[in-house]
């Protein structure tokens, strides 16, 4: 929260002539998020793997993702279904769904888990469905980290790793025309080969998020004294929050907020391994991959390791979607009664 006011001060005071703005926001977003964690971790978690609610959870997410295209879009997209000053982005929703559902088939369908039309093949669908409409939004960055998730989670179940070939034969074209086939997403490719080949355009972004980075030096320029935050990386409050860390808290800042990803990696897939019971082990396991690889893609992004995505760094980014669903899936204390 005190990164998100230090990044949006400026721009929040430009825009909306207030500049807690973002932070008023975000602290509104994080109380309501510790609030529900707070209440789900008073809840046997054995409750979410009914077939009647995993089913309507589904329903009202799809609902939502048709929902996002009946609203004005913002910065080129339709991502979030907006209420006056509230918006809320439903693929994060829908992260947290497919997760639930695919902990659930598994554990229903264990005992067969390698026939493909039994198992494979509903986690697929539902899979899919709720990851087309996300890339229609569009957001391919999103869709990939729900694959990713669920796949994790069924070869974790016990799938053959000889399948593994076969689903990377599968998704790898697909994810190949998805990126190609699009305008912005290939020029996106080109700008992370070359980005100084367009500095004061497509590559201004990545290489001023290098310049804040780099500047930083092993204990930063303070709190609040960075240079890139001041409209050379555009939203700084959001995807490349972590550009803004490693300016003004250096190398030491950027390192404890990797050590935070680490710690909650390993007390998530510590959680799963002593889980009682299946769907415990693979509801902590994909929770914990949701934080983990979102974490990676998005410091990758920052560091020009992979192509600008869309994706926020969980618990710290600006959104409020993401801080609450965030809160609420790492609610670990949820055990069984009696256990």
């Amino acid at each position: 929260v005190v990164m998100v006011y230090s990044a949006s001060a400026v721009q929040a005071q430009a825009k909306y002539q207030a500049s807690f703005w973002f932070l008023v926001k975000q602290l509104a977003w994080a109380f309501m998020g510790v609030t529900l964690m707070l209440g789900v971790m008073r809840v046997d978690y054995h409750h979410y793997r009914r077939p009647r609610l995993v089913w309507s959870l589904i329903a009202t997410v799809v609902v939502l993702l048709l929902a996002v295209f009946f609203f004005n879009p913002i910065n080129g997209t339709r991502r979030w279904i907006a209420f006056g000053p509230v918006s809320l982005q439903p693929s994060e929703f829908a992260k947290l769904v497919a997760i639930l559902y695919t902990a659930a088939v598994l554990e229903w369908r264990m005992h067969r888990v390698n026939d493909l039309g039994y198992v494979l093949a509903p986690i697929g669908a539902v899979t899919f469905v709720l990851a087309g409409l996300i890339v229609r939004e569009p957001d391919f960055g999103t869709a990939a980290i729900l694959i990713g998730i669920v796949t994790v989670m069924v070869f974790a179940a016990g799938l053959a790793y000889r399948y593994l070939f076969g689903t990377v034969m599968v998704l790898a074209p697909v994810a190949a025309v998805l990126m190609l086939g699009s305008d912005y997403r290939r020029q996106r490719l080109i700008t992370f080969l070359d980005p100084w080949k367009d500095p004061l355009g497509d590559g201004f972004q990545i290489i001023h998020s290098l310049f804040a980075v780099g500047s930083g030096g092993l204990f930063g320029k303070g709190l609040m004294a960075g240079i890139e935050k001041l409209y050379y990386i555009p939203e700084p409050h959001t995807d490349f929050i972590y550009a803004v860390i490693g300016e003004e808290l250096g190398l030491v800042g950027t390192t404890v907020v990797l050590a935070c990803f680490a710690l909650i990696a390993w007390r998530g897939l510590r959680a799963s391994v002593l889980a009682p019971d299946r769907f415990g082990a693979l509801l902590a396991l994909g929770i914990t991959m949701m934080v983990v690889l979102q974490a990676f893609v998005n410091i990758s992004v920052v560091t020009k390791l992979l192509p600008t995505k869309g994706i926020p760094l969980p618990f710290v980014s600006n959104g409020g979607s993401s801080l609450l669903i965030n809160l609420v899936a790492n609610a670990r204390d949820a055990m069984p009664t009696g256990g």
